[in-house]
């Protein structure tokens, strides 16, 4: 399938390792023109190196999204290295306090992780709006959770922000109805990071599960811990794979939708 991405000019936010290194890199292969971003230069260049050497276009946008000077450098660098913007996929955020509770989260921690997890993203969409409008096409597309629909009591205050981010993009789509800008959400269920395999090895020490990965802990994760209906967990590549063709003119009739790529983990109408 062509997704006719080809020039197209990418700012994937959060994309110097992980689920938005995945997306950068198949946004690249497509022949989309890729900004990486990143706060660690070392990180983001090898991104980019790997991108170039498999013959793709990439740049770097270094810069803390917490923050509106942070926010501003990005957009700045991309503006320059790319002279546009055509994709902007709002990656960046996460958790950085570790597995919290409403005992444990402090208002600090609620305050910093709607910084990290939806205001950097509002900032950006604010930012770029403008020049998607004059050129009249665009792709926003946000990076939520399932836990965005389906909270738990754990992570309260990631959870309430990635949802501010789904409603969000609802109400934007509307906003920008008939300009030729579609804003969407991919919501991803648990996706095989370094991150997740070290909590999912603490988990298999504590039950006794054994220390091979496929053969004692994947099984006992996908159905005892996040119960999935596809008999594996997810990849990196699950969720590039959605947000590339997303991103692609091929999805200009899908807007304002919260789509999951979570491996039957949410068993729901949305």
């Amino acid at each position: 399938m062509e997704l006719k991405l080809q020039g197209k000019r990418a700012l994937v936010t959060g994309s110097s390792s992980g689920i938005g290194e995945a997306i950068a890199k198949t946004l690249a292969n497509e022949g989309a023109i890729v900004a990486i971003h990143g706060r660690n230069a070392e990180r983001a260049q090898r991104v980019v190196d790997e991108i170039q050497k498999s013959g793709g276009k990439a740049a770097i946008a270094l810069g803390d999204l917490s923050t509106i000077e942070g926010s501003a450098a990005v957009i700045e660098q991309t503006l320059k290295a790319l002279g546009g913007i055509d994709i902007l996929v709002n990656n960046a955020g996460g958790a950085d306090n570790g597995m919290l509770d409403w005992k444990t989260a402090s208002l600090e921690d609620w305050e910093s992780s709607f910084q990290q997890n939806f205001f950097s993203a509002l900032r950006l969409i604010q930012a770029i709006i403008p020049q998607m409008r004059t050129q009249g096409w665009g792709r926003i597309i946000n990076i939520a959770t399932g836990w965005a629909t389906k909270p738990d009591a754990v992570m309260p205050h990631y959870a309430a922000a990635k949802a501010a981010m789904v409603n969000s993009t609802v109400s934007l789509a509307k906003e920008l109805s008939g300009t030729g800008i579609t804003v969407n959400t991919v919501s991803p269920g648990p996706i095989l990071t370094p991150a997740l395999e070290q909590v999912m090895r603490g988990v298999a020490k504590q039950n006794g599960w054994g220390d091979d990965w496929e053969r004692d802990i994947e099984p006992k994760v996908i159905t005892q811990v996040v119960p999935l209906s596809v008999n594996r967990i997810g990849h990196v590549d699950d969720i590039a794979n959605a947000v590339t063709y997303l991103a692609s003119p091929l999805a200009d009739f899908i807007d304002g939708a919260n789509l999951r790529v979570d491996g039957g983990n949410i068993g729901a109408i949305n």
